[in-house]
């Protein structure tokens, strides 16, 4: 190579970058005392913008394309540096080169425990974490903001700045959504979407935008799940059933319980202590008890309420009163009412009655 092409080297500038990263965002272009020579080729590849900045001042901007640098494509820097006339010799300016494309799969998570205050179980922890994506919509707002000096800069220099911003926002949403723990799960779609608009205002200031926010999971302590989990299937299970099958195990342990006799007797009244205080547990709890003790009376047989010794005692079927007569408690004058009859009547008023007195003999003449 001759000296007139080595000196005409020196003047060839060629200005790019070729990002073999997958997380640089800002990349500072080079040069030696930061020179860049008249009719240099500037090359901006898709997904990129440069930026060129003159002692700390946002000067000319340019998007994808090729450019040969000079006062028709830098009339920002041309005003600044005031070439009226064009320039023919090196000028100094810094380069970055800012990738505008998305930035996928952005890992946030809670580092300690939010404090949520839920009705059924008081003041609960909670932890979270999911994904997220972004993109540089304004580059002189974020290298103003964010990047300053920097040569290089990647998306772990802005991850715990941008993390600390998701899970204020998370804090501020699951706080005011007033939603039961339980319901979380099924809820991560609606407390993404809130949060994803929550969060476009603080990206915004720095020159950004969250293109995608998913909340993956949120956990809450072993005990409280346990709880849960145990609340729901009381829900589901028939109790009655449950308890036939708690006594059922425990005198199932009773028989294997290698202690004999003695040992069966205690499983069994275990057992039989448990079956009868969980059902005195769901009466309590229903007000009623499933099973009625006794059957209901057959359909259109007639009862009646007796007064003894000035007390309402009943209701009595015929055979019931049957016995009545025969202890003496019923007779002709006994008041007595059924349903259907506005007052106390005498017992040997009633037709359907009459039966009673002659189902015993009467008393023998004096």
């Amino acid at each position: 190579m001759g000296l007139f092409d080595k000196l005409r080297g020196e003047f060839i500038d060629i200005i790019e970058f070729l990002d073999n990263t997958q997380d640089t965002i800002v990349y500072r272009f080079e040069r030696y005392g930061n020179e860049i020579k008249n009719n240099a080729k500037l090359i901006v590849r898709e997904g990129q913008m440069a930026v060129f900045i003159n002692e700390g001042q946002v000067a000319d901007i340019f998007s994808p394309g090729t450019y040969t640098l000079n006062t028709e494509n830098l009339p920002i820097l041309s005003t600044l540096k005031g070439w009226k006339y064009g320039f023919n010799s090196p000028f100094k300016a810094e380069v970055y080169f800012v990738n505008t494309k998305n930035f996928i799969d952005q890992k946030w998570g809670t580092k300690n425990a939010i404090i949520l205050s839920d009705k059924r179980f008081g003041m609960v922890e909670i932890r979270a974490f999911g994904m997220y994506s972004f993109k540089i919509t304004d580059a002189p707002v974020f290298i103003r903001e964010i990047v300053g000096t920097n040569q290089s800069f990647t998306t772990q220099n802005i991850a715990e700045q941008l993390k600390s911003i998701i899970v204020t926002r998370f804090s501020d949403a699951t706080g005011e959504s007033n939603l039961p723990i339980e319901s979380y799960a099924s809820n991560l779609n609606e407390l993404s979407d809130t949060i994803f608009g929550y969060m476009q205002g603080d990206f915004a200031a720095y020159g950004m935008e969250v293109t995608k926010f998913l909340i993956e999971n949120i956990s809450m302590p072993d005990e409280v799940k346990k709880e849960i989990f145990e609340l729901s299937r009381l829900e589901k299970i028939d109790l009655d059933k449950l308890t036939k099958l708690k006594a059922a195990k425990a005198m199932e342990a009773a028989a294997e319980n290698p202690s004999g006799t003695a040992g069966m007797g205690v499983g069994l009244g275990a057992g039989i202590a448990m079956a009868q205080q969980m059902t005195q547990n769901m009466m309590n709890s229903s007000g009623k008890q499933n099973e009625q003790d006794t059957p209901p009376p057959l359909p259109g047989e007639v009862l009646y309420y007796v007064a003894i010794d000035g007390q309402q005692s009943g209701p009595y079927n015929l055979v019931q009163l049957g016995d009545l007569v025969e202890k003496q408690m019923l007779n002709r004058e006994s008041l007595v009412w059924k349903k259907g009859l506005s007052e106390w009547v005498p017992a040997g008023n009633q037709v359907d009655l009459q039966s009673l007195w002659t189902l015993m003999p009467p008393p023998l003449p004096q």
